[in-house]
């Protein structure tokens, strides 16, 4: 009774399995430890991103004097964009870096974007001068007040195609259990259209009742809460290496039809060499060399 007692209250000894654990810090990366981290990063980006683009037609038409028609043009091919060029980020990271540093990038973007907006919602040398009643026509922006905003969307759309798709696949990287990724996924969607809805009503509504310096300060402030969550959690992220991306093979395919388009092809039939394997269990036919079946010029 003794020997079993103390046999019981000796500790348990390590495994090599232990061991390893303990000196690979990435195998207790991972899991639910992450979510309070991404959740944040997806809310605000969305938030800042939903509050600097819904309104984005007024701001064109009441600060900076474009037309009404040249407004919605503008915004429609700033949203389109928004939505395309998620893929090609997508693309990016499957094929060359991964999602992590990926994401961290696009919400470097988000703030100097925002930062951006902000100014040229601030500084009045940023934009023309404001209409005056009787006056005569308003003031046209100049050609460095529309690229200095051009670079702002700019930004924007970079940080969409880094952060949009990308987001929910490194959330998903944390998991290993496919009922765990199906739950984040579900709170992935719920935090993206939630802080795209919020972003397009409160952000809109102090743009368009208080100021737009204190819209887009806020949507600012939003980006740098993300991104500062996103870093903050690296330490216990998965970051698995780039997997490589099926449209990587495509593209290869394409670049070598294009160099060897001028490649010419032997057309006579005396020059044209094959490899033809042995045709096993076929006795029938007459073989060359070294039991290499001679193709015929019939079917069979």
């Amino acid at each position: 009774m003794e020997a079993n007692g103390s046999q019981q209250e000796e500790p348990r000894r390590l495994s090599s399995g232990d061991h390893e654990s303990l000196k690979d810090p990435k195998k207790r990366k991972g899991g639910w430890i992450t979510f309070p981290f991404l959740a944040v990063a997806i809310l605000c980006l969305g938030l800042a991103s939903g509050g600097a683009m819904s309104n984005m037609v007024v701001y064109l038409i009441t600060e900076y004097h474009v037309p009404s028609v040249d407004a919605a043009q503008i915004s429609t091919i700033i949203s389109g964009s928004i939505s395309v060029a998620p893929v090609a980020g997508a693309i990016v990271a499957d094929a060359f870096f991964g999602c992590f540093p990926i994401v961290a990038v696009a919400m470097v973007m988000a703030v100097l974007s925002l930062v951006m907006f902000t100014l040229t919602a601030s500084l009045p040398g940023l934009r023309p001068a404001a209409c005056q009643l009787g006056a005569g026509p308003c003031e046209q922006a100049s050609t460095g007040q529309m690229a200095a905003l051009y670079a702002a969307v700019f930004l924007l759309c970079l940080s969409a195609a880094g952060a949009r798709f990308n987001q929910a696949t490194m959330g998903a990287n944390q998991f290993e259990a496919a009922a765990d990724r199906d739950v984040f996924f579900n709170w992935y969607f719920i935090f993206f259209y939630a802080s795209t809805v919020l972003g397009a009503t409160v952000i809109v509504y102090l743009q368009d009742t208080v100021s737009w310096t204190l819209g887009f300060g806020v949507s600012c402030a939003a980006s740098i809460v993300g991104l500062t969550a996103l870093l903050l959690g690296a330490r216990y992220y998965r970051q698995p290496p780039a997997q490589g991306s099926p449209f990587t093979g495509l593209a290869r395919v394409v670049v070598a039809a294009a160099r060897n388009r001028k490649v010419s092809v032997v057309a006579s039939k005396e020059d044209l060499k094959f490899y033809y394997g042995p045709r096993r269990g076929d006795d029938d036919v007459k073989t060359g060399g070294d039991g290499v079946v001679t193709p015929s010029d019939s079917f069979r």
